[in-house]
């Protein structure tokens, strides 16, 4: 296995963060190549040198030349992909991903690689609300944490070789998490967030509340812009976790509901200091 100036780097779907790592990728001095479905998609890119080349069919001679290859479409679709295509994989090379979710991806992945290729997978957390590649944009990664997933198969050589692919795209933090520990972890800080926000902006259907509104109101709900294919399909993929995230979230949202029916101030007050404090620790460290 190999990630170099010299290696074959083929990206497999150019939307927003396939468009991100390609234009991050390339800008480093790395060979990118692609496939992806829209041919409107890879004029954008090559029109701006985000790539080599690209093309919407899967061509053979480019997959058997690729030292790595990176996924960025939805997990279902990454499963049959691999399933149809994965044997075109040459020995030697790495696969590795951008999926949401782990537990329901990784382990079948691992199982259709042909001898002599891994996979190890990888969560950017990083993204947009606005899908395709003409919202890529690499400078998302710049504060931004990435997180890598061995399993009890995966080798140093590609844990190391992932987090370096992380370091070059600019993430300014990287861990390690089995796939268990992050769709635990992703539930709450992720998937739990955007059902707050769907929730929110549709527990109000109002007329005219955009011209009243502050922005605490657009903050909590930027999110709520939201693709929502590949979101109901991530729910869902990840449901026992997120079900999980959610009970405790209604538990804790009732819990300070009471507070405020029976004015209960100081221990309101205690959960707000609480709530100051403890999001100091998610500010992006500075550059």
């Amino acid at each position: 296995m190999k990630f170099d100036k010299e290696s074959n780097v083929l990206i497999i779907g150019l939307g927003v963060i396939g468009g991100s790592y390609a234009k991050a990728l390339t800008e480093k001095g790395y060979k990118v190549d692609c496939i992806t479905l829209e041919r409107e998609s890879i004029d954008y890119a090559k029109e701006r040198g985000m790539i080599r080349y690209g093309t919407t069919e899967v061509e053979e001679e480019l997959v058997k030349n690729a030292d790595l290859v990176i996924f960025a479409i939805y997990p279902g679709a990454f499963v049959e992909w691999i399933k149809k295509y994965g044997h075109l994989f040459k020995k030697g090379s790495w696969i590795t991903d951008v999926t949401g979710v782990k537990g329901s991806v990784v382990y079948k992945i691992e199982e259709l690689m042909p001898e002599g290729v891994e996979f190890i997978s990888a969560h950017p957390m990083a993204g947009r609300e606005q899908s395709g590649v003409e919202f890529s944009d690499p400078s998302v990664f710049k504060g931004a944490n990435y997180i890598v997933t061995p399993t009890e198969k995966s080798t140093p050589e590609a844990i190391a070789l992932c987090k370096r692919l992380g370091e070059e795209l600019g993430f300014a933090r990287i861990s390690e998490l089995s796939p268990k520990e992050h769709d635990v972890m992703i539930g709450f800080l992720s998937q739990l967030t955007h059902c707050i926000a769907v929730t929110l902006m549709n527990c109000s259907t109002a007329d005219g509340l955009e011209k009243y509104t502050g922005d605490s109101f657009r903050d909590l709900t930027r999110i709520a812009k939201i693709n929502d294919k590949m979101w109901s399909e991530l729910f869902i993929s990840n449901k026992d976790a997120l079900i999980y995230q959610m009970d405790t979230f209604i538990k804790e949202f009732s819990d300070f509901r009471w507070l405020i029916a029976n004015e209960n101030r100081e221990e309101m007050r205690e959960k707000m200091r609480a709530s100051t404090e403890r999001r100091k620790l998610f500010d992006k460290p500075k550059a």
